[in-house]
């Protein structure tokens, strides 16, 4: 049992972090001074240009198999390189990827869909969440009829991450009403690749944080047989499929944001001065600090965990929602407590603090509630499915 970094990847994590260090960091103050103004967090070409830089360096396709010129270096170091890019809040992902299930695109599908999305081309966004159906996905309503060769959406889709910007939308319908209700809603749905020119609109929906969710309007949208995503009636299981993926990733966001905001805190700790004494002399500080560097390792073990089984082609679904509940609640509890080290200088915007703790919230919510993940991890459980230890 191996407990530590190879040497490739240990290497690979340094060239990340100094591409964070070097090329987006420098960045921060930009994105809050936008981000106040109400425009975009980077300009337009900001985002391509550092793709390209990424590119230069090696990093194109990270996760994406080598036969469509990615570098395939599997999930654990994907979860790696998630927890560096997240050290900051600038907007930034690697080039040359695809949603996970968009690999389960016929031939040519790949060639109009999968391969310009890997290629920067197009860009996705999947729809499952509706108005009713958040967590609760038997609830969904949204629905397709068949006529002649095509088939006929109307319904909408709620907080959609890229649904502004994308061409095209994975979006899951009913398709088989009695099988839908007889299977509750684990078949009779149909997951659909739908351009934007097919007639669906977008809006944008206003939260607390940065993130830019859309709704999505289907109002008698006509798409072709041919862009089926799947099988008939199994759309299901791809977004399961889709969901799980994002699951343990979120933990590995939220323990690079912990990562940062904690050794910011310890710093301004050593410097900030009370009644004579730095507060890092303080036994509340020194806790508090404690306490936070025990639960992101805790998070990142589960993370890698989550990732390594991945990469063995086991089930990992029981490993990523614990990933996903503990990561989120660790990374609140983590900023939570690094803005109150730095007191009435954390509230402000002077200092990024403020913005990591409204964007931490989402982590709780999205992709599967606290709620939902201990649904989950408990049933399997308590129905045996599987047992504690079993992925050690």
């Amino acid at each position: 049992m191996e407990l530590r970094l190879t040497d490739e990847q240990k290497m690979v994590q340094q060239t990340i972090r100094k591409f964070v260090e070097k090329e987006l960091m420098p960045l921060e103050n930009d994105v809050l001074r936008n981000e106040r103004e109400g425009k975009p967090s980077l300009p337009p070409g900001k985002l391509k240009e550092l793709q390209l830089k990424a590119k230069e360096a090696g990093f194109w396709g990270i996760n994406t198999p080598e036969e469509y010129g990615g570098a395939d270096l599997g999930q654990m170091m994907l979860a790696l390189v998630y927890m560096e890019v997240s050290k900051t809040f600038v907007p930034f992902q690697f080039g040359g990827s695809a949603d996970n299930i968009l690999y389960y695109a016929n031939e040519d599908q790949k060639k109009k869909y999968l391969i310009p999305t890997i290629n920067g081309e197009k860009k996705s966004c999947f729809a499952m969440t509706e108005p009713g159906a958040g967590s609760d996905t038997q609830n969904i309503k949204m629905t397709a009829v068949k006529d002649g060769n095509e088939w006929v959406l109307n319904g909408e889709k709620t907080f959609i991450t890229g649904g502004n910007e994308a061409d095209f939308v994975m979006a899951i319908a009913i398709t088989d009403k009695e099988l839908h209700k007889s299977t509750r809603g684990r078949e009779g749905v149909t997951c659909f690749i739908v351009d934007r020119d097919m007639g669906w609109k977008s809006e944008y929906i206003h939260t607390m944080g940065e993130w830019g969710p859309a709704g999505l309007v289907f109002d008698n949208v006509r798409v072709p047989e041919e862009n089926i995503l799947g099988e008939l009636n199994k759309g299901y299981n791809l977004g399961l499929e889709w969901i799980g993926f994002a699951r343990w990733i979120v933990g590995a966001r939220a323990v690079g944001a912990a990562e940062r905001v904690m050794q910011m805190s310890i710093d301004y700790a050593k410097e900030r001065e009370t009644f004579g004494k730095p507060i890092a002399d303080r036994q509340a500080i020194q806790i508090m600090i404690a306490d936070s560097a025990v639960e992101i390792d805790a998070a990142r073990w589960l993370v890698l965990n989550a990732a390594y089984t991945l990469d063995q082609g086991e089930d990992n679904r029981h490993l990523a929602s614990m990933a996903k509940l503990y990561g989120a609640n660790m990374g609140n509890r983590v900023i939570d407590r690094a803005l109150q080290i730095h007191g009435g200088m954390g509230y402000t915007r002077e200092l990024p603090l403020e913005r990591w703790y409204r964007e931490a919230r989402l982590w709780r919510i999205y992709d599967g509630t606290d709620e939902i993940q201990r649904v989950i991890i408990s049933r399997n459980l308590l129905k045996g499915h599987v047992k504690l230890g079993q992925f050690i």
